[in-house]
């Protein structure tokens, strides 16, 4: 998948939105696998690192969400915004499963596609302070969620390395 050079021209705000790109860039398509057209970014490289890896990368993926969700975006496409950093998150901590997918499921980047598809559509609604409260409420359940997924699972590898020895 190669990636788009997405510009947000309905909006007052584009200039405040670039970075939003270029930190999309920088998780999910800075580097291209040589001899392919095949691109990842830091966002698999950083779920090699347990947990604090996974921690960095929900972190970077919840501003971004949080960022788009001040410059427009509806409640439902917050929503569906969080559900893919909940599902890049929640399945790319699992090891080894977990770090393949993180390979191929770029919840960032497709998360700006849904934020232009929101624009091209004019569905740009200005200002979305009051989808904020809603946001950060989403992201600390995500966040709790995380933390409880991955505390379940080093107890599960825990009771499994214990039974072996």
């Amino acid at each position: 998948m190669e990636p788009q050079n997405i510009r947000y021209s309905r909006t007052p705000h584009s200039e405040k939105l670039k970075w939003v790109n270029h930190m999309t860039k920088l998780m999910d398509n800075q580097f291209r696998l040589p001899g392919t057209n095949f691109r990842f970014g830091l966002d698999p490289l950083l779920g090699l690192v347990p947990v604090a890896g996974d921690l960095a990368s929900f972190g970077v993926s919840a501003m971004l969400v949080m960022t788009m969700a001040r410059h427009g975006a509806s409640g439902k496409l917050v929503t569906l915004m969080l559900i893919n950093i909940a599902l890049d998150t929640l399945i790319g901590s699992i090891p080894v499963l977990g770090n393949i997918f993180d390979f191929f499921f770029k919840a960032n980047d497709r998360n700006v596609r849904l934020l232009s598809r929101h624009y091209e559509e004019g569905k740009y609604q200005g200002s979305g302070k009051n989808v904020i409260i809603g946001v950060i409420i989403g992201v600390l359940l995500l966040f709790v969620l995380l933390i409880w997924v991955l505390w379940e699972l080093a107890e599960w590898i825990y009771h499994q390395l214990a039974a072996i020895l």
